[in-house]
């Protein structure tokens, strides 16, 4: 326990790197997930395709592999291209980089299937009333959307905040390697990694909590309109 409370500010440390890592993961690959949803509908054949390509080959492989990629392949291209050490990939940028191109695939799917579930005919009735298609789908299909996609982004949250630990692999101080540190430090890893794994479960329980409370208060809004 003395353990535990001596190195608790480099847990604390650490939990900050995970939490910006996390939060930067979402916000990125939300805008990113958009693009690729707008593109798998796209009416232009190749920018579906591509799109689909990209998000089926994100999608198939798993999310360590996707960040040595780009670290250590990353780095590479580079060396290649440029010279050796003249760019470095960081192991922040490598972490943000495959974290967000991940949430990015799934999250597509996801909007993608909110946006072809909100009825066509509320468009057209939309239109018929005289909204420009901009105000169509600001005020009629995008609050639907984001009832309806709510829950599917509640999951991919939860599920980057945990492949956080996997850019503790690759150099990153997030919580995950600080716990490492002082486990090894300590020689008492059941501690670190049990206060690891605890402050990952009350992140999680408190992210359900707040979406949850997201999607009731998007469902209450949806019915008002």
């Amino acid at each position: 326990m003395e353990d535990l409370v001596a190195y608790l500010p480099l847990l604390i440390q650490g939990l900050r790197l995970t939490l910006l890592l996390a939060v930067s993961t979402m916000l990125l690959g939300l805008v990113l997930g958009m693009l690729l949803a707008l593109a798998k509908l796209s009416r232009h054949g190749w920018l579906a395709r591509s799109a689909f390509v990209f998000t089926n080959f994100m999608r198939g492989i798993p999310e360590f592999l996707v960040l040595l990629m780009i670290y250590f392949g990353g780095t590479q291209v580079l060396d290649t291209a440029l010279g050796p050490g003249v760019v470095n990939v960081s192991p922040w940028i490598a972490g943000l980089t495959a974290l967000t191109l991940v949430f990015a695939a799934y999250a597509s799917e996801t909007i993608r299937g909110a946006y072809q579930s909100v009825p066509k005919g509320q468009i057209e009735a939309a239109r018929a009333y005289g909204f420009s298609a901009w105000q169509a789908f600001r005020i009629v299909q995008l609050p639907q959307i984001w009832r309806l996609a709510l829950p599917g982004i509640g999951n991919l949250w939860q599920g980057s905040l945990k492949d956080t630990a996997l850019v503790s692999i690759v150099g990153l101080d997030d919580l995950m390697r600080k716990a490492n540190q002082a486990a090894q430090t300590t020689r008492a890893p059941f501690t670190f990694y049990m206060a690891a794994a605890l402050i990952f479960l009350v992140l999680t329980l408190l992210s359900m909590a707040i979406f949850t409370r997201l999607e009731k208060r998007a469902s209450k809004s949806d019915r008002r309109t």
